[in-house]
């Protein structure tokens, strides 16, 4: 089975995570086909959107934290989480630097790094089941790359009291604060994605390229540079005590006992 499939139904292509039993966790593998599938659609004209969600009743749960509980067994464990949180800064920049606008159809909780995905897409349109938060401090773990898409898109204040709180928030309540830009009855999220690809493919690509180009590397210079940081922050979280502890607990189906 393939970890991500592509359709399109011109003038939209959608992109989809394809892990349903792991509620579409992001593997290294995974990751890899889905800057793959970007890349597939970068030159294809026919494709004037793309639309980003998740099979099953999930859009994304963030990263696999089997595999990342695996990693802590590696004698090269500080390298890999290095590499891992490369890996996901390098996705997020592609999408960011994507010429075409990238819709999330979020279809069920968006959560972590699935959060992150989320906030590297342009517009969002959510089912009214969909949720949003960043649960990573009760993991013992830093939301280091998400951190700075999230003030970006909605401002410093409210992503602190997400980030500290670890809060997971509803649909209704995300759309309030312009996390989701729409929210849809639930089976409705792909029909109101594409036709707000329809709408787009109204403009010229040229426009959009150099609209996503004004937005994201012009108004939002310093990104790059934080998102840098927090990949170096997300990495760090990982060596920790508590990351260690926080993992084990999540797998184990327990609370964390924090040193």
């Amino acid at each position: 089975m393939a970890l991500v499939e592509v359709k399109k139904h011109v003038p939209s292509a959608t992109i989809i995570l394809n892990r349903p039993d792991r509620r579409n966790a992001l593997s290294r593998r995974m990751m890899v086909d889905l800057l793959q599938a970007f890349e597939d659609f970068h030159t294809e004209k026919s494709v004037c959107a793309v639309i980003l969600t998740g099979a099953g009743n999930a859009f994304c749960a963030g990263m696999d934290l089997a595999e990342m509980s695996d990693t802590t067994k590696q004698s090269n464990a500080q390298e890999q989480w290095y590499h891992d949180a490369v890996q996901y800064k390098e996705l997020v920049e592609y999408m960011l630097r994507f010429p075409k606008p990238i819709i999330a159809a979020v279809n069920g909780p968006a959560v972590a790094g699935g959060a992150g995905l989320v906030l590297a897409c342009d517009m969002t349109i959510a089912g009214e089941q969909s949720r949003f938060g960043l649960p990573e401090p009760r993991r013992g773990l830093a939301a280091g790359l998400v951190a700075p898409l999230l003030a970006f898109r909605i401002g410093s204040g409210y992503a602190a009291k997400l980030l500290l709180s670890a809060e997971l928030i509803d649909a209704r309540e995300a759309h309030r604060v312009n996390l989701f830009h729409e929210v849809v009855a639930q089976d409705l999220v792909w029909a109101r994605a594409h036709a707000l690809a329809e709408q787009c493919s109204k403009s010229a690509a040229e426009a959009l390229q150099l609209t996503k180009k004004m937005l994201n590397e012009t108004i939002g210079e310093h990104l790059g540079v934080l998102l840098s940081a927090g990949a170096a922050a997300s990495a760090t979280a990982r060596t920790t005590e508590a990351a260690s502890e926080g993992l084990n607990a999540f797998l184990e189906k327990r609370e964390p006992q924090w040193p």
